[in-house]
Order: C-alpha cells, then structure tokens, then sequence
C-alpha cells in the first residue's frame, strides 16, 4: 500500500526549510555573546519522545505528523518505538489491544489534563466529540489521555464481488441472517473467502455484545459475555466456518490484507482501515453498519468506540511536559484534526474538524465516518472496560473462540470458559477492571 504524504505536509515542511535557510547566514554572524543569549530558549525546546506501537506503516504516517510539529514550532519530538516493558517515554501512542501496560502501572503515566494544566495549555473539554472519549476520562469527567485515532467496527464488501454472484451491490446486510445468504451466493460465485473479520473479541465480543444491548463487561468490570445472544452469535459463526462461509486469519488484523487483496469478499473491521482498502486492487469498496441479531430484545442498540490513544509518561522534566502539551495542543488544531482523519481514517476528534469532514472528506462518496457515526448513536462510549483492552482477557477470548471455530468445543462451553477463566485474571489484578488507570 502506498502512502501519502499531503500536499499541506509538504508545502509547510518546504516553508520550513526555506526560512531556516534565510535565517542560517544571519545567524552565523551573530557573536560569541549573543549565542550565549540564545541559550535559554534553546533549552526551552527540550528534547522528548512519542513512542507509538503502530507498525511501519503507521510510524511513516506518524513521521510526517512529527516533522510537521517540529517545522511550525520549533519543537524537537523524536519518534520512537514502543516496546513492551519498556519505560514510557514522554508521550505513548498506544494501540486498544496493548492497553494491559497502562491500566497495571498508573504510576508509570500522568493525567493528561494535570499535564496540560501545569504546561499553561488549555484543554477544552466541551471542544470534543462525546461519543469518543471510552477509556480517557476519570471519575470526575477529567481528560486522562487524548483518544487521537479512534474508530468503530463496521462492514465493508466488494461491490465488485456482490455483481458477480448477482447481489445489488447496493443492498448490503443488516441483519446476521441477511448475511448469511449473501454468504452462500458469494460462495456459489467462487469465493473461498465470503467473510472474514479483523480483531475478532473486539468485533465478534464487545461490539456483537453491545449491538445486542447485553454488553460484555458489567459496571462492575465483571465478564457477562456467556449469555444467550453471544453464544447464539458465536455458534453460528462455527456453522459459517464448517460451511466455508466465515474463514479466521488471526487474533488481530491479519484479515484485513486477505480483503485488501481481494481473496475475501466481505470483513468487518475497523471503520478506519477505509483508508487503507482505497487502492485494493479488483475492490470497489462498499460500506456498511455491523450487522445485528434483529431477534434481540429492544433491537439494534450503538456499537463502541476506541482505538490508539495518547498517554503521557510519568518522570519527565517540565520543559519536556511544556513541549508535550504543545504537541497535544498541536494535534487538535482544526487543520490537523482533518489532517489525522485524512492520514489514519479515524473518527474526527472535534466538533470543528466534524463539520470538515462532512463538508470535505466526504467529496468522494466515502460514506464510513457517516456510517460509524450513525452506528454509534452518539454512545460510542462507556465506563466499563472492554474484553479487547486488558490483554490476558482477551487472550483467554480469543483462545476460546477458536475453539469454537476448530470445531473442538461448542459455544456455551467455551464462553462459559472464557468468563470464567477471564474473571479470575480480572479478580487476582483488580486494575483490569477499570476502563483507565486513574
């Protein structure tokens, strides 16, 4: 997949260069003194680390972003790579399925609204979409970590799939039983692959869960995802795999590159990755809500939301909390909130880069961040934890689930399982129980 750096990115970075090359002759004639007048406000631009874990694709992605912060402020952000175990750095772009880090070392980290406060930069609450703040507030309602590249699960499909085995590429699923007719046709046509899905506890547990308003975890951060409508759902998709209509790739995207290439017809994944399946070859790509189970009480409820959010590092001098409140300011700027959606496909974080995206991204028939915004009702978030955030539980899920989907237990027995086994994680660390550290 090609990316793309923006003509605003390239256009600001040359404008950068350019004045940093007229200022060079003045400066190399300024004396000896007056160097060591310049001192202090040198220092003031410390250097400080964002460490991400979002893979090569996102960090080249990522860059861009970095060296446009550093051209307009002259700031001095280094990115790195986050490893697991490894001490935060300054800032921590961190991924939904490696939040276990954050949630059992809350010494390790600093609530983003005291760092702001402290810095002098404002943070203004009211400013930010509502229904994208799961997992980044405290008790109060107060900020603890910025969710920059947030998305909900939805249905994406190949136009071009669906005219093959004579389906209006029009009329997607919206039902679990829809689906699976247009599974069998898709299949008749000659794919192997119908349906596929990325990140499935995610997909499959919490968002399945909260569609069909039984939600996975209690208020109480208790697992209840055994009940009926889950495991119905999760016995149906073992008759998919049996019938080679639903194929597994792994625990966490690894599907999305089998759609991408056009081997499978169907996926659901993150409302984000519209971004990524825009140059899929042979895919004309098609978008719809997750479907549901319409033989649930009180019928269709909101999916969630969340995604990479940014953590601030505990044990950092001011100077580096000064620069890092600078870069949070800098990314909910109204220009680079529409930046980051264009870059990522994340959901706008802003009422102001909302309206944008409505008014520009969508010039080109791309429906997604309409669609996920319709399928999260304005409730994309919760104060309860989900499954996909604390990583031994949602380890145990996945374990389970494939049980199910290898035909090696039914559905009942494995859920069962995973609750139990899950709550037991969650009662010997107490932490995993909450949906922030704070």
């Amino acid at each position: 997949m090609q990316h793309r750096i923006l003509p605003s990115v390239i256009a600001v970075t040359l404008a950068c260069v350019c004045s940093s090359a007229l200022a060079a002759k003045p400066a190399a004639k300024a004396t000896a003194k007056a160097s060591t007048k310049a001192a202090p406000a040198a220092q003031a631009s410390a250097d400080f680390e964002l460490a991400h874990n979002l893979g090569p694709a996102g960090e080249e992605q990522l860059q861009a972003v970095v060296d446009r912060f550093n051209k307009e402020t002259g700031g001095n952000l280094k990115l790195s790579r986050l490893e697991k175990g490894e001490k935060p750095a300054g800032l921590n772009l961190i991924r939904r399925y490696d939040m276990t880090d954050v949630l059992t070392q809350p010494k390790s980290f600093v609530p983003l609204y005291e760092m702001m406060a402290k810095a002098g930069q404002p943070l203004k609450l009211t400013d930010l979409s509502p229904d994208l703040k799961s997992g980044v507030l405290d008790s109060k309602g107060r900020l603890v970590a910025l969710p920059l590249i947030y998305s909900t699960p939805v249905l994406f499909y190949n136009k071009n799939a669906f005219r093959k085995a004579k389906l209006d590429p029009e009329q997607p699923p919206k039902t679990w039983f829809e689906m699976q007719g247009v599974l069998d046709k898709l299949q008749d046509a000659g794919y192997a692959c119908p349906y596929t899905s990325s990140w499935p506890v995610w997909v499959h547990i919490d968002n399945v869960s909260a569609l069909s308003g039984v939600p996975a975890v209690s208020d109480k951060g208790v697992l209840n995802f055994n009940g009926l409508p889950q495991v119905k759902h999760i016995a149906m998709m073992a008759t998919w795999t049996k019938a080679n209509y639903f194929k597994q790739f792994g625990r966490r995207n690894e599907a999305s590159a089998k759609f991408h290439d056009g081997e499978c017809a169907m996926i659901t994944t993150d409302s984000r990755e519209h971004i990524d399946f825009r140059d899929a070859k042979g895919v004309e790509l098609g978008v719809a809500p997750m479907p549901y189970h319409d033989d649930v009480y009180g019928g269709r409820q909101n999916s969630l939301a969340d995604g990479a959010s940014l953590w601030v590092g505990a044990g950092k001098s001011a100077a580096e909390y000064k620069q890092a409140a600078k870069f949070v300011s800098f990314l909910l700027s109204p220009e680079m909130q529409i930046e980051m959606v264009r870059v990522y496909g994340g959901l706008p974080l802003t009422a102001a880069a909302r309206a944008a995206a409505h008014s520009n991204l969508l010039q080109d028939d791309d429906k997604t961040l309409e669609i996920a915004y319709a399928s999260m009702k304005g409730r994309g978030t919760s104060h309860v934890p989900h499954v996909a955030d604390a990583d031994p539980v949602r380890i145990i899920a996945d374990e389970e689930l494939e049980a199910v989907w290898a035909d090696k237990k039914p559905a009942k027995a494995a859920l069962d399982t995973a609750v139990m086994r899950g709550n037991a994680v969650m009662a010997a660390k107490a932490s995993l129980k909450k949906d922030q550290p704070f």
